[in-house]
């Protein structure tokens, strides 16, 4: 609990700040800012590699395959929910056209930000054809790839003095591992007053001033309806207090918000899980690398009524057959996206390009994508926390 206070009062501290308007203050938030934010995530690459690996080879890819099937179902069922709160939004809102002349002026900037992608890239990019790219690229489905083959691979190895050597090895690293992140962690407060004031002196510069009114209210309602009640709905069916877990995944929640990066959040949300939380070890370190890249719902929302809006900008009826294929559509590629910088952005960028739709409208959303990715973020982390305590009270429950 002094914890989160010392966050939350951290992150009134650094809002002040930002709302100074000071220039060499704003200079020095924005590099502590940037800091901290790549020190989590050159932490956050080993922490899904070794806890991966660590879970199969401890536990054995039997035992992790119950836990894997749980995470799962989970993660399908809280992303089509996510999906389904922004279709329905959508349809009750109907987000009118933009002005023709808006939607010309954003046509460069959507062309720069597009770097002509395609769905297929995505795909391919997840098969790594050498060992070393993926880790120098931060890639985390091909490491979740490599991971899963030298855990399984690692764990039916015949018991020797080598395979006692290597499993002692790996252990090892992790432990010191999670060292490391407990003593960033403990620098946090820092890091929280900087990432606010960083964001209270771009809302002061007018950088997230928008004219898209009723798309914005989609998304962000859709965030919101999914964050405070369709999640806690999912909690209090599995006989889980959400109040109660949330507030002890509220650094993690936090930290999302301002990194707006669920990888580089991973290690907040795997210390908050096992040391605040009290889900068992084994499952968070599986459960959470697993959830961090597969379970998107704040990005499956975002796909679907960024998708809707922008073919209904191009003169596309939006029946209701369109609305369910999107949805689908939506779903599988929140669960496949790939990790890179504004991966949802991108993502949505490739599928409109690819059916001929008018891009130049993912221009006019782009100056305002920052803050829907921090929410957006937010969201993840907290699906993914709900889906490690859920499995984590199923596992329970079959050993009682």
């Amino acid at each position: 609990m002094q914890k989160t206070i010392l966050w939350i009062g951290a992150l009134v501290v650094g809002a002040i700040l930002g709302l100074l308007g000071i220039n060499w203050l704003n200079e020095v938030m924005n590099f502590v800012a940037t800091v901290y934010t790549r020190l989590f995530q050159l932490l956050a690459v080993p922490t899904i590699v070794l806890a991966v690996i660590c879970t199969l080879v401890t536990f054995g890819s039997k035992g992790s395959g119950r836990i894997f099937w749980h995470t799962l179902t989970y993660t399908l069922l809280t992303t089509i929910s996510a999906a389904a709160v922004g279709a329905m939004l959508y349809v009750l809102i109907n987000p009118g056209n933009l002005p023709t002349g808006t939607i010309l002026e954003s046509s460069e900037a959507a062309a720069v930000q597009g770097l002509d992608l395609t769905y297929s890239d995505h795909i391919l990019s997840i098969i790594p054809n050498n060992i070393v790219k993926p880790l120098l690229e931060g890639n985390v489905l091909s490491l979740l790839l490599l991971a899963f083959a030298v855990g399984i691979g690692i764990s039916k190895l015949p018991d020797s003095e080598n395979k006692s050597v290597v499993v002692k090895g790996m252990l090892g690293l992790q432990e010191l591992l999670f060292l490391l992140i407990r003593w960033l962690i403990w620098t946090l407060p820092l890091g929280i007053v900087a990432f606010s004031a960083q964001l209270s002196a771009q809302v002061s510069a007018g950088m997230v001033a928008d004219s898209l009114g009723k798309y914005v209210l989609v998304i962000l309602g859709g965030n919101l309806i999914q964050f405070f009640v369709i999640l806690p709905l999912f909690l209090l069916v599995r006989g889980l207090n959400p109040i109660h877990v949330l507030g002890r995944m509220m650094p993690a929640v936090l930290m999302a918000l301002f990194t707006k990066s669920s990888a580089a959040t991973l290690p907040v949300t795997m210390e908050s899980a096992e040391q605040r939380l009290g889900i068992k070890k084994h499952i968070a370190r599986f459960v959470l690398p697993i959830c961090t890249t597969i379970n998107m719902n704040g990005c499956a929302a975002f796909i679907l009524v960024t998708s809707l809006f922008v073919m209904q900008n191009g003169g596309t009826p939006l029946t209701p057959t369109l609305i369910l294929t999107w949805m689908g559509i939506a779903i599988v590629s929140a669960i496949g996206n790939a990790g890179i910088p504004m991966g949802c952005y991108f993502l949505t960028l490739s599928l409109m390009s690819g059916i001929g739709a008018p891009i130049a409208v993912l221009g006019v959303i782009l100056p305002i994508y920052t803050i829907i990715d921090m929410v957006e973020t937010a969201e993840n982390v907290w699906s993914d926390s709900c889906v490690a305590a859920m499995v984590n009270q199923d596992l329970r429950d079959r050993s009682s």
